[in-house]
């Protein structure tokens, strides 16, 4: 069995959901040809990079990526720290020939990843984007139904991804926050869409800011003034001019983790509703709507685990969870490295989406359309 080993940089929550996905896939995927070891974790303190060693069983805990880099013997560097350390990383990551595994957004702005396109012609290894909501069976099915023309032309679609955490006024101000809804939730249904509808040819934002300030993450009795944005709405056409619109907000009351789409087309639609990611909703205009309705109407896709082989535990019919597709993204990236093949959502992927998120920010602060 081929071994590679891996460091992850970075030890907080999207650390431990890649860390999860290496120590798991062995359960998940029936094959012997390969497996992935975390070797080495990088964290800011040594005390957090010692504790997610242990708990991971990885060998070496450090607190400067470049050991990560450095050492000849790590194939992949699974990059999961705040996007603001991104650039530096990939880029150094890049220049060593590493595979690279990268939690989105790519980095933190259109100049950093004009960085990053400078030097991708000249990178040898494999990549991917951790854009784990394209890796559900439901998301996969509705990729396959579009480009096999079942819904024909597409005339309007809607997505949206909902949390209610910032709808409190009293929350701090983390970097999470900082970065903004755009950045954060955005990125994930914004890609989605965009790549289930065959790419938006242009994009009009609006934005909003809840609260004028709230108290630091550092000094809870103080409070700072807030500049990113804690909600999107973006309206975006298509090359054949359907239009729809894309909400991200951190300010939805009531909602939890709730990412959706519909997508209407001249001979059917689709419909992945939030929170019932085990079905993907058809409707096909083909049946007969007479007598008294026929039968036509939505007809629901028990796409539940049913993943392609090696892939199969558990049962196929068990509900899937949010996890299970963090497992099939990452179990993506890593076949690719075993069988020498470029895949995606890649680097230039990532350079892409930062270019459109930079867009919507821009189109949201003049009101104006933007072309992409």
């Amino acid at each position: 069995m081929k071994e590679y080993k891996v460091g992850i940089i970075g030890a907080g929550f999207i650390a431990r959901v890649h860390a999860y996905g290496y120590l798991n896939l062995p359960l998940f995927y029936d094959q012997q040809d390969f497996k992935f070891t975390v070797k080495t974790v990088c964290a800011a303190h040594q005390s957090s990079a010692d504790k997610f060693a242990a708990q991971i069983g990885a060998a070496k805990a450090v607190t400067d990526y470049r050991e990560i880099i450095d050492d000849p013997e790590i194939d992949v560097v699974d990059i999961a720290s705040p996007n603001d350390f991104h650039c530096e990383q990939l880029l150094a990551a890049m220049e060593a020939g590493k595979h690279i595994y990268c939690d989105k957004p790519l980095v933190s702005s259109a100049a950093e990843a004009d960085k990053i396109a400078a030097v991708l012609p000249g990178y040898k290894g494999i990549s991917q984007m951790t854009l784990q909501n394209r890796f559900f069976p439901a998301t996969l099915r509705a990729k396959q139904l579009i480009d096999d023309g079942m819904i024909g032309d597409v005339l309007e679609f809607r997505g949206q991804y909902l949390h209610s955490g910032s709808a409190d006024p009293s929350a701090p101000l983390k970097w999470k926050l900082e970065a903004g809804t755009i950045a954060d939730l955005g990125s994930h249904i914004l890609d989605l869409v965009d790549y289930l509808t065959g790419g938006f040819k242009s994009v009009c934002a609006a934005t909003h800011i809840a609260y004028a300030d709230r108290p630091s993450a550092s000094e809870p009795g103080k409070r700072v003034p807030v500049t990113a944005e804690d909600n999107m709405h973006v309206l975006a056409t298509l090359a054949n001019g359907a239009c729809g619109v894309i909400t991200a907000s951190k300010i939805t009351t009531g909602a939890e983790d709730e990412l959706g789409f519909a997508i209407h087309g001249s001979k059917g639609a689709l419909r992945f509703d939030p929170m019932d990611l085990d079905k993907l909703y058809y409707y096909e205009m083909s049946k007969s709507s007479s007598p008294l309705g026929g039968v036509r109407g939505w007809t629901a896709i028990d796409c539940g685990q049913r993943y392609s082989k090696p892939a199969g535990f558990p049962t196929p019919k068990a509900a899937i969870g949010w996890m299970r597709g963090h497992m099939h993204c990452l179990w993506n990236f890593l076949n690719n490295i075993h069988t020498g093949t470029a895949g995606e959502p890649d680097l230039a992927r990532g350079i892409y989406m930062q270019y459109m998120l930079e867009k919507i920010k821009e189109s949201a602060k003049n009101g104006k359309w933007i072309q992409l």
